[in-house]
């Protein structure tokens, strides 16, 4: 941090706050974060944390900005959209304008198990802005191999749920959720069931809160719970994650250490469909409800079905499921593209 009075004015009232003060703030400054994922709960998170004055932000996203995007991601403009900018990019353009202090790394790639550990490991906290469990279970393993912290957060329609995960000193996701992340189609996605902004900036702001007591060296204010919000219904509720550390249970990720979703044991499997403009993405062990899935995307284009698998038009994409959760994406041969169209419309 430039500790050149001018320069300090920048934080003048975040430094005055008991909690950070001028040992904070520099601490603030010398700490490193990844962000796994720019649209809208990444955006905001990267908004809030260039402005408390985090030195170093990787930002990575697989995605490109779209229309659609404006209505809940906080970074981008239509000039964004207009110009085709992927979200990485378009977020360090912005970060760089806020804060010319903060050194922004965008990397437009698909975070996976071959990438993580190189992503994760020169960083002192991962934060978490994906749209998938998939992504989050494979953080979830870096973050106990590593002995790295990492915070948790999700949203659909007007719900949202948080939580902070340090390893040795707390519960991890795979405790939480011990039977691994909800199968592919059985869950709603923001293009089937929406999503209002205000419930992002309340989730992604609960993130950047407890990013900031972390790296601040604040690890005993961090949260003990896990946080959801209903904010259309006016409700909060929040899980003592202590219960779960003390249920008896061997978590195999946190207490056996068996990293599945890192070594590529578990999680989708893809393959470009050589000269066909399409993506296969395999999930193996699970299945399908055709049948519910197309109540769902009929709303969203054309579909036809028959017992064998099931074919929706949306957009600039033909999706083709099949029961066992095998997908093929038409209308690219990106990876990262057919991965972003499957947790778009499908789930997971």
């Amino acid at each position: 941090m430039n500790n050149d009075p001018t320069e300090l004015k920048r934080y003048i009232r975040q430094m005055r706050f008991p909690g950070i003060g001028n040992v904070g703030q520099q601490k603030l400054a010398e700490s490193r974060v990844v962000i796994c994922g720019c649209g809208a709960l990444g955006s905001v998170v990267a908004n809030t944390l260039a402005r408390a004055g985090i030195g170093f932000i990787r930002i990575v996203d697989r995605d490109f900005l779209e229309l659609n995007n404006l209505q809940r991601q906080v970074l981008y403009d239509e000039a964004d959209v207009a110009r085709g900018l992927p979200k990485a990019i378009a977020a360090a353009n912005r970060l760089r304008q806020i804060n010319s202090e903060v050194e922004i790394e965008p990397i437009v790639a698909d975070v996976n198990f071959t990438n993580v550990e190189e992503l994760c490991a020169d960083v002192d906290l991962i934060l978490d802005g994906t749209d998938n469990f998939e992504i989050r279970f494979l953080l979830n393993d870096v973050s106990q191999k590593l002995m790295i912290p990492w915070i948790y957060g999700g949203c659909i329609g007007a719900d949202g749920q948080t939580m902070t995960i340090i390893p040795e000193r707390s519960p991890c996701l795979a405790c939480l959720m011990s039977d691994g992340p909800p199968p592919p189609g059985t869950t709603p996605t923001c293009d089937s069931a929406g999503i209002l902004g205000p419930i992002i900036n309340v989730i992604a702001s609960l993130e950047a809160n407890e990013a900031i007591k972390i790296l601040s060296g604040n690890l005993e204010q961090v949260s003990k719970v896990l946080s959801v919000f209903e904010i259309w219904d006016n409700r909060m509720r929040q899980l003592n994650l202590e219960s779960l550390k003390n249920s008896g249970q061997r978590c195999k990720v946190c207490v056996e250490k068996q990293f599945d979703w890192l070594s590529g044991k578990k999680g989708s499997q893809s393959a470009v469909l050589c000269g066909r403009n399409s993506v296969q993405l395999s999930f193996p062990g699970e299945q399908l409800d055709l049948e519910k899935l197309e109540s769902e995307l009929s709303k969203l284009g054309q579909v036809t079905r028959n017992q064998f698998l099931l074919r929706a038009v949306i957009e600039d994409f033909q999706i083709t499921l099949f029961p066992d959760a095998r997908a093929i994406i038409t209308g690219t041969e990106e990876i990262s593209v057919a991965k972003t169209v499957y947790a778009k419309y499908v789930g997971n």
